[in-house]
């Protein structure tokens, strides 16, 4: 477990904005804690048990990262090539499941319960991220991507709906929020939860949607492009910091790879590396200051001078 090195020009923070000098201790950086996965993806943090649960899709398991003793270890094999996961308002793990086409709940007592998989009777794609608001509603987007290779638990079926964004009531009925998302991937509330970020990796370049909701956050009354990747670059999933900053899990090879940072406009403040690619994040630790990184293969986590959104 060791750190980069700071003296390779290519493993220190680079800052495009003076504002992200502030968000980076001068001697933090990204700290590797298991390396063997062969797509990390998912990271949710449970601060009861000090321990950071993520998704190895095609190894079809989810591992588990414990604070307490520094150790790895399988929390469940097979996980029907699950992808990303979230905590609900009672504490429970809830996970986007490739291979069954499904969103499941993992009760207290080990039990899996079904939240989502059919649509008007017609299965869904492949969930793919997932979030929980303040009211216990639960957010998830379905792309494509679990069904195009059997790298990631697919490879067999096919689209029966639009890749779309949908929304569970804690009553459990689901709403269709938005079925004209290209491959909607990452997302993320804003602090208040008064947008919702959503990023779409169909279209190239990647875009970034800042997704006005309306009061009882059930609809979205106007979204806008707040971000729009460069050439060759590619954005995965994202959290909020408690300031609106959104953490971005970015990747487009050496010197692009890692966490892109921008403010709540939309300007790009700097750029923390990992030496590969980075597919989704989270915030974690007592503090919610430590920030770990799912990578392509390996879990990181480095500590910054922000703290994540409650929940996120």
């Amino acid at each position: 477990m060791l750190p980069l090195n700071l003296h390779d020009e290519a493993n220190r923070p680079r800052a495009f904005e003076p504002q992200f000098n502030d968000l980076i201790f001068p001697l933090a950086t990204p700290m590797r804690l298991f390396h063997g996965a062969a797509w990390g993806e998912g990271p949710v943090w449970f601060g009861d048990m000090r321990s950071l649960f993520w998704s190895d899709i095609p190894n079809n398991r989810i591992l588990r990262w414990s604070e307490e003793t520094q150790k790895t270890s399988i929390f469940r094999q097979p996980s029907n090539f699950a992808n990303g996961n979230t905590r609900d308002r009672q504490g429970r793990l809830v996970t986007c499941e490739h291979e069954t086409r499904r969103v499941t709940r993992t009760e207290h007592d080990g039990r899996i319960t079904i939240l989502a998989e059919c649509i008007d009777g017609k299965r869904l794609n492949s969930p793919n991220d997932i979030v929980t608001s303040r009211d216990g509603a639960i957010w998830f987007t379905d792309p494509i991507y679990g069904l195009q290779s059997r790298f990631e638990g697919g490879g067999s079926g096919h689209s029966e709906r639009p890749t779309s964004l949908y929304r569970i009531d804690p009553n459990g009925s689901i709403s269709i929020i938005a079925e004209d998302f290209d491959n909607p991937n990452g997302l993320c509330f804003s602090p208040d939860e008064s947008l919702l970020y959503v990023i779409e990796t169909g279209p190239s370049p990647h875009r970034i949607h800042a997704c006005c909701l309306n009061d009882d956050k059930t609809r979205i009354l106007s979204r806008d492009v707040l971000i729009e990747t460069a050439k060759n670059e590619f954005a995965d999933g994202l959290r909020c910091d408690e300031q609106g900053r959104l953490w971005c899990g970015w990747s487009g090879g050496p010197g692009l790879d890692g966490v892109m940072v921008f403010a709540p406009d939309g300007t790009r403040l700097g750029h923390i590396p990992v030496p590969e690619r980075c597919a989704n994040l989270c915030f974690g630790g007592a503090d919610r200051d430590f920030l770990y990184i799912a990578a392509a293969h390996s879990l990181y986590r480095v500590r910054v001078n922000a703290r994540g959104v409650a929940g996120g």
